[in-house]
């Protein structure tokens, strides 16, 4: 048998037929479709009938079928009810995706909670029962295990751990809070910072890096900046890391975790993020432990393989 999953984002979906270790046999990536709901799924469709035809399966051979989108989603998984970059808004998509598939089992997730799902399966989180993934891009995503399984919340409504409270009376956030953890500790909280030191001296070294063009200005051109030891970009990454350390560690002191995984493009900074980050935390948290703090494995890949085994997982 064969768990489909598919990984919907607001510019492509990402599809797999995974088996059941979590390995993808087969993949697809195609434009979101823009036009309507029923064409997203007309999509899913048409993908699902094109890889089986691949590796010659057929409808019978399918496990179930698992959706993650970046959305929230009611608590019996079967109703995206706020999916923003989507458009997608109380849309049941469980049901209309199940009119195609009758018999086969269906389920959705957060993006987030699916590539935590992801990880357990060969990534950071294989053989660990309680973890943590942050996802460190244009916000702060996030998904956790809990005894082995992907935790959604105490009465289903999900985790948000990118909006937890982190600076009392802090930045200004999307959802309308102020202080969220990722109002401090997204990728783009770097890239503000270093596009304010650009205008403020368009002759220093991350104007130069940046080829004294602003909008080239992203978080590796200040981690970049950093690493080769400017006083600016120093300054600004020490704060990031400061932010960050306090979130983790204050996770760690609600949840001990075994593992927390870091995801997106700051996860790639090596051993200048995650030496400082470990000494950091273990400062920071209660136990006085070191905690094992490591990049996300399985990439762009997480969200397809987490929802393929959203419905396995469940059992």
């Amino acid at each position: 048998m064969i768990h489909v999953g598919f990984d919907i984002g607001g510019t492509n979906i990402k599809a797999g037929l995974v088996n059941d270790q979590g390995r993808i046999q087969v993949k697809r990536n195609v434009p979101f479709p823009r036009e309507s709901v029923q064409a997203c799924v007309d999509t899913l469709d048409s993908l699902i009938k094109d890889m089986l035809n691949e590796l010659n399966l057929t409808v019978d051979d399918i496990a179930d079928i698992g959706i993650a989108v970046p959305g929230s989603i009611d608590p019996s998984w079967s109703v995206v009810v706020n999916a923003y970059n989507l458009g997608f808004h109380d849309v049941p998509l469980k049901a209309m995706v199940s009119e195609l598939y009758p018999g086969i089992p269906v389920a959705l997730a957060n993006d987030a909670n699916a590539a935590a799902l992801a990880e357990l399966y060969g990534g950071a989180f294989d053989g660990k029962k309680t973890a943590v993934l942050l996802t460190l891009g244009t916000g702060v995503g996030g998904g956790m295990i809990l005894n082995g399984k992907m935790f959604n919340g105490g009465r289903g409504n999900g985790v948000e751990i990118g909006h937890m409270t982190l600076v009392h009376n802090g930045p200004q956030c999307t959802c309308g809070n102020k202080g969220c953890f990722e109002t401090v500790c997204a990728a783009t909280t770097l890239v503000k910072a270093g596009k304010k030191a650009f205008e403020e001296d368009p002759n220093g070294a991350i104007a130069k890096r940046a080829s004294g063009k602003i909008e080239r200005v992203n978080a590796k051109t200040v981690i970049d900046c950093a690493k080769e030891g400017d006083p600016v970009a120093v300054k600004i990454f020490d704060e990031y890391l400061d932010h960050l350390s306090q979130g983790i560690a204050s996770l760690a002191d609600i949840f001990d975790p075994e593992v927390v995984a870091l995801g997106g493009g700051v996860s790639l900074a090596g051993d200048f993020l995650y030496e400082p980050l470990r000494k950091l935390v273990k400062e920071k948290n209660f136990f006085k432990v070191e905690y094992e703090i490591v990049p996300a494995v399985m990439g762009n890949d997480a969200g397809t393989i987490g929802a393929a085994m959203l419905v396995s997982n469940a059992k």
